[in-house]
């Protein structure tokens, strides 16, 4: 079942055509990719769906029923451009925005000890924002953005301004939050957190949708018939009219083998042919990363 669905949405500035006829569908306790290279169309529907701004077409739905304005309550969003306020205490502040979002105090400073405590910065509670590095600043944006547990959670470049090791712990806070029930649309460039975290993606290049779908799948759709053999012990194989060689390597007693389909042969057909001669381990798709795929897809539609 899907949380939210954007369905067939236009936006337009002036002359400048930012979203045609976009649709995704987000489903329930998913990871959501939203890609797309800057200038994309990604941060207009963002905004539309925070309802900072309106399409010119199109509708919204947020738990089956036409996204409205007081469905902002139900939605946490920490924006690519931070908001915090310089000059103002971090506690006092989160504090402020956790109440604009519903919470009572008590409630609210229950839920920001615990946040706080388990992010390792309750000792910045009485500094002003401007004595936190970015990372700091970005963790305490992080707090206030899941601290009223939304249903619908986005999440624009979340990783900007932290080290490997507090981005390996925001990831991991991530996949708490899903666990937990939370839906996340996930907007970044950054195509190995992509792998890692999103269950679903959507990739949008000049306004336009250019592939959709899950993760698994779209990296075997693109697999290329390609595929990575493992044998046992030091083994080399040619191709033939079915197949070539397009890698082999060694590796503790066993022959990594990267080879290409080159007819309309069929996998095991393959595998017949070498398992009259060799012990096979392993036979798999040769999987392309996401990178690899978000550059074919952009570079094949400019």
């Amino acid at each position: 079942m899907a949380l939210f669905e954007a369905k067939n949405v236009t936006k337009q500035y002036g002359n400048h055509l930012a979203l045609d006829d976009v649709s995704i569908s987000v489903p329930e306790q998913c990871i959501y990719g939203l890609l797309g290279p800057n200038g994309a169309g990604k941060t207009t529907l963002i905004r539309i769906i925070n309802q900072i701004t309106g399409p010119d077409s199109g509708q919204l739905f947020l738990n089956g029923n036409k996204l409205s304005p007081k469905d902002v309550q139900l939605i946490g969003y920490l924006p690519e451009e931070r908001g915090l306020y310089k000059k103002m205490k971090v506690g006092e502040q989160a504090l402020y925005f956790a109440q604009l979002k519903g919470l009572s105090k008590a409630e609210a400073m229950k839920r920001l000890k615990y946040w706080f405590k388990k992010l390792d910065i309750i000792e910045w509670w009485g500094k002003k924002v401007e004595e936190l590095s970015k990372g700091m600043q970005q963790k305490v944006q992080f707090i206030i953005t899941v601290l009223h547990e939304p249903k619908l959670l986005i999440f624009d470049e979340p990783f900007t301004g932290f080290d490997p090791i507090n981005t390996n712990i925001i990831k991991n806070e991530i996949l708490f939050l899903r666990e937990r029930g939370a839906t996340i649309i996930f907007s970044t460039h950054n195509m190995e957190s992509v792998e890692e975290l999103c269950d679903n993606i959507t990739l949008i290049n000049k306004a336009k949708t250019l592939l959709e779908g899950s993760v698994d799948e779209i990296r075997l759709q693109w697999a290329a018939n390609e595929y990575d053999l493992v044998l046992d012990g030091d083994v080399t194989i040619k191709g033939n009219g079915n197949y070539e060689i397009l890698d082999q390597k060694r590796d503790n007693n066993k022959s990594i083998i990267r080879l290409k389909t080159t007819s309309d042969i069929t996998t095991n057909d393959i595998l017949k042919s070498l398992i009259k001669e060799e012990n096979i381990r392993s036979f798999n798709p040769a999987l392309p990363s996401m990178n690899e795929i978000f550059i074919r897809v952009i570079e094949a539609r400019n």
